[in-house]
């Protein structure tokens, strides 16, 4: 189901992106929405997604899976953690 609400606390946007980490690696990943809700994944709205940098040592990586790829929506699900 993709009818969620921003993970920031007192934000009601929909969420629009999904963020996850690498801690290994120390990468954050901010991506299209997740198909579904994952427990160790963050939702974000477009005001939240586009505000976000990566702390000190981070790398922030932006994907747009859907862009430049040739894919539509009814794709998305397959590209999608949880799918």
């Amino acid at each position: 189901m993709l009818d969620r609400i921003c993970s920031k606390a007192t934000c009601t946007r929909p969420a629009a992106h999904t963020l996850t980490y690498d801690y290994g690696d120390s990468m954050l990943v901010l991506g299209p929405l997740a198909y579904t809700a994952q427990p160790h994944c963050y939702d974000l709205c477009e005001q939240h997604a586009d505000r976000l940098r990566a702390p000190g040592g981070w790398q922030l990586i932006r994907h747009s899976v859907l862009a430049g790829t040739g894919l539509d929506e009814e794709d998305r699900p397959a590209l999608a953690p949880g799918a």
